[in-house]
């Protein structure tokens, strides 16, 4: 037999192998990972068919992955049902941006709709390794609330300690809940959703236990808003249904016992066919001019949505300092309804997802 010389044998080898190799590559080259979609900046949903959720702890696993167990317990709860928005509280260190992907992921991989998301940091939360907790507002499928809902503001109760123990001061908050619930028009059964906002969760089941009894048919959250707060506090908000329509889309209350804030009111009665629901929106930087712009991204979103700043029932204010803060209550009174000023919380929170962010703010709007 006539042997191939080396040479020649080594380009016929390179020659068979050669449309494997291409193929390969080829199909290396076409595999692209596909990136996560924007999720919206709003969605709009029905005041009669909303319904509130709150996912249980876990501490099993990093971050990414009790995301993904929060929101496959989320989709349990809702039962098929849309999920509108999804309030996102995340303690540790883990990147909170990771969450929003996340979200978009599950939601995309199961063919629902993206809901809007509000994402910050907290302090802390009511379980040892519990990284994620997620409040929703879904849409039921029946009609749950004919004659509206009222979004309470926060009843706080403070201490200049921060060592002074939480539960005492979480009764004095719910006593104040309980004045708003009763100002609204609803029973404490009523109750759809509360939310308790804690320096402390020291005695944790003391302070949660309190809220179970005041309000057993609610889902419930439990926050721990800073790791190092420079005081003791407790603060607690609500979502209620209302037992008569308050005869006009949104009417705003401060009964006089409770105390009054500036720029906020206590209760807001929400009676209108539909709701519009925004994530965050956050201001990036830390001057007055970059809050005024945070809020006019805002109204650039309800607009789009077919509401407006003027139409804003309640608002959630997430700012990192005293003198973020400061800014915000200064801002918002040139965006909203002085004539109807919205209720809200504003609480002084860990973080948010961007590094030069100071404040964050989302809002409950009628929808024109």
């Amino acid at each position: 037999m006539r042997a191939f010389p080396p040479v020649a044998f080594a380009c016929a080898l390179a020659l068979a192998a050669s449309p494997a190799q291409h193929k390969n590559k080829k199909e290396e080259e076409t595999q692209t990972l596909q990136l996560p979609k924007d999720l919206p900046a709003a969605v709009t949903g029905d005041t009669s068919h909303l319904t509130f959720l709150v996912t249980p702890l876990s501490a099993k696993g990093l971050l990414s992955q009790q995301v993904r167990d929060g929101i496959k317990a989320l989709m349990h709860l809702a039962g098929g049902e849309r999920v509108l928005k999804i309030r996102a509280f995340v303690a540790g260190s883990g990147d909170l941006r990771r969450v929003r992907d996340l979200v978009s992921e599950a939601f995309t991989d199961h063919k629902q709709p993206l809901p809007v998301l509000s994402l910050i940091q907290s302090g802390g939360l009511p379980l040892e390794g519990a990284q994620v907790v997620l409040e929703a507002m879904a849409s039921a499928r029946k009609e749950l609330n004919p004659n509206g809902l009222a979004f309470l503001s926060a009843q706080s109760a403070t201490s200049p300690n921060p060592l002074d123990p939480v539960p005492p001061l979480t009764a004095k908050a719910l006593a104040g809940l309980a004045q708003a619930v009763k100002a609204a028009g609803s029973d404490p059964t009523d109750v759809l959703r509360v939310t308790c906002f804690l320096s402390s969760l020291d005695n944790v089941a003391a302070s949660r236990s309190q809220v179970e009894s005041a309000y057993p048919q609610a889902a419930i959250d439990m926050v721990q808003t800073q790791r190092a707060p420079f005081s003791a506090g407790a603060a607690c908000e609500a979502v209620s249904r209302l037992r008569a329509s308050p005869g006009a889309p949104v009417r705003t209350l401060n009964p006089p016992q409770l105390a009054a804030v500036p720029g906020e009111s206590q209760i807001a009665l929400v009676d209108a066919p539909q709701v519009v629901l925004t994530g965050t929106q956050v201001s990036f930087g830390y001057q007055l001019s970059d809050a005024r712009l945070a809020f006019e991204r805002l109204a650039k979103v309800l607009e789009q949505e077919g509401s407006s700043s003027r139409e804003v029932a309640f608002a959630h204010y997430y700012p990192l300092s005293s003198g973020i803060a400061d800014q915000v209550r200064a801002v918002r009174g040139e965006f909203f309804d002085s004539g109807n000023v919205p209720a809200g919380t504003l609480l002084l929170f860990e973080g948010l997802p961007s590094m030069d962010a100071g404040f964050a703010v989302d809002v409950v709007a009628v929808k024109k």
